[in-house]
């Protein structure tokens, strides 16, 4: 906001006649001016930033009747009696299982058992969205109303990595439904209410705000969960959260909670993700998601500084899958993906949603750090489904033809560990498969750069500095050559019983045991 002084033979305020009021008439002015501008800056912020209503009452009867109860069952076998554990040999052992061979007799009756979810109908024909989890092994689904009208419902599809499911429901009039809202529009301390089932109560509205955005839960590759603190307990799983237009924009799926009720941390999956997720299940019966064909890890402060990136970001190519999109683009191991699709790759799980989300089929432009510089490669995706079929049946391959075993074991300097070229011997002592080919690690010094990254006895290093590597002195020429090259660190690309990995290792300035 600018600022006017007034001139300097402006009277002071005790001054009185006309020549005070013609002189001070420009200040009026300047002073008038800024006064309307700081209005319309106010007036502003206050128009992006939305302020609670006095009351929830009109949007809560507005939505609540698209909100619905969920009921399942299922054949529990009356024989599944808990089986108390003790330890091998114990005198307990053989009497408890003795008594639980007595007791369950075939003849005992499996019995029902019945739990309760939430969800919502976003569409007047009978479509019902939930949680996958509401509806697991469920052998009857239920769909409650607002008006406590039962409904039988039939699943169209699921989808287990996104915990979603669209059930189908044979309405005898056209049903009150709901919209999907944006969740990227969403902001920390924007006011949602969340509508669903606790622990079986049927309707229950509450309200909150945004508590952040992007979480983490482990829960599943496309983790993006919004948190809130508006109250969710059992019972509220599959249910919508709305904004205050009455929109949907995420479904509440979990609680953070010891207690089992709410302590005002419960997350919902954004309805940015979920609605594509849906709209597949509802067209094709499962998700229909982009495949690129490689397994990427994170980018850490020290693999960024011995690749020469700038920041520790993006996502690192660990593998490439045969005969995938990746491979067919010319993407390789050690490539760090920077951009896909026009989006910035901050870090490395955000790469598997924006992938999963393009369209199969598409020619996607890739930005790609490699040999020290930006490359754009151009990637045709594949569909998920299929990339898995292809590597479930990939149960061979292996790094290039055999060399020659040449020189002996060589503790390599300052990285704490010992290495040796792979010989027939060699390969059977460590239990090394035959399609892997390398340096075989033998010995790791205690309090090494090795040890700190876990690296043991056995793994085999396939690739250093992004080359790779069967002798010994080769792996000495290149520690040597980023040492030279003031690196602190060299990136080494490791295979062991787990898969490939790359791991980047401190290179210390001396020869001493341990590094």
């Amino acid at each position: 906001m600018l600022v006017s002084y007034p001139p300097r033979n402006v009277q002071t305020a005790t001054s009185t006649g006309r020549a005070a009021t013609e002189e001070s008439a420009p200040l009026l002015r300047w002073m008038l001016a800024g006064l309307v501008a700081l209005a319309l800056m106010l007036g502003g912020a206050a128009a992006d930033a939305r302020q609670a209503p006095d009351s929830f009452a009109d949007l809560a009867e507005r939505l609540l009747p698209a909100v619905v109860n969920i009921s399942t069952t299922q054949s529990v076998s009356g024989n599944d009696m808990p089986h108390p554990q003790f330890p091998p040999g114990s005198p307990f052992e053989e009497f408890f299982d003795e008594f639980f061979e007595r007791e369950q007799r075939p003849q005992q009756a499996p019995r029902r058992a019945t739990s309760l979810g939430s969800g919502f109908i976003v569409d007047a024909e009978g479509y019902v969205v939930t949680n996958n989890h509401v509806i697991a092994e469920a052998e009857e689904i239920n769909v409650i109303l607002h008006d406590d009208t039962v409904l039988s419902a039939e699943v169209v599809g699921r989808d287990e990595k996104t915990d979603l499911a669209l059930l189908k429901v044979e309405p005898r009039a056209p049903l009150p439904h709901v919209d999907w809202g944006d969740s990227d529009a969403m902001r920390i301390g924007d006011w949602v209410i969340a509508i669903g089932n606790p622990f079986g109560l049927g309707g229950t509205v509450t309200a909150g705000i945004i508590s952040a955005r992007a979480r983490d839960i482990n829960s599943g590759p496309y983790d993006d969960y919004l948190q809130t603190d508006a109250a969710i307990n059992r019972g509220n799983s599959g249910g919508p959260m709305f904004n205050l237009d009455g929109e949907v924009i995420g479904i509440n799926t979990a609680i953070f909670s010891p207690s089992g009720g709410s302590i005002g941390i419960g997350f919902a999956i954004p309805s940015s993700l979920a609605k594509g997720v849906v709209e597949d299940l509802k067209e094709h019966g499962r998700p229909r998601r982009g495949w690129l064909g490689v397994r990427i890890q994170t980018v850490t402060e020290e693999i960024a500084e011995s690749l020469g990136l700038e920041a520790a970001h993006g996502a690192l190519v660990a593998d490439v899958t045969a005969g995938g999109p990746a491979e067919k683009a010319g993407l390789k191991p050690g490539d760090v993906i920077l951009r896909f699709d026009g989006k910035p790759v901050d870090e490395m799980r955000r790469l598997p949603r924006v992938v999963a989300e393009t369209a199969i089929g598409k020619s996607v432009d890739v930005v790609v750090w490699r040999n020290g510089e930006r490359q754009p490669v151009k990637v045709v995706l594949g569909e998920l489904d299929e990339g898995e079929r292809i590597m479930q049946a990939q149960d061979e391959g292996g790094w290039g033809e055999e060399r020659d075993d040449t020189g002996g074991q060589v503790e390599v300097a300052g990285l704490g560990l010992t290495v040796a070229a792979i010989s027939p011997d060699l390969r059977e002592r460590l239990g090394i498969p035959e399609d892997v080919d390398g340096l075989a690690i033998v010995e790791v010094a205690r309090n090494g750069a090795a040890a700190e990254k876990g690296l043991r006895p056995g793994d085999v290093i396939v690739e250093v500095g992004q080359e790779p590597v069967r002798a010994p002195a080769e792996m000495e020429q290149r520690v040597q050559a980023a040492r030279d090259g003031g690196r602190r660190s060299v990136l080494l690309l490791v295979q062991n019983g787990e898969g490939l990995r790359f791991v980047a290792l401190r290179i210390d300035g001396d020869d001493r045991e341990g590094g």
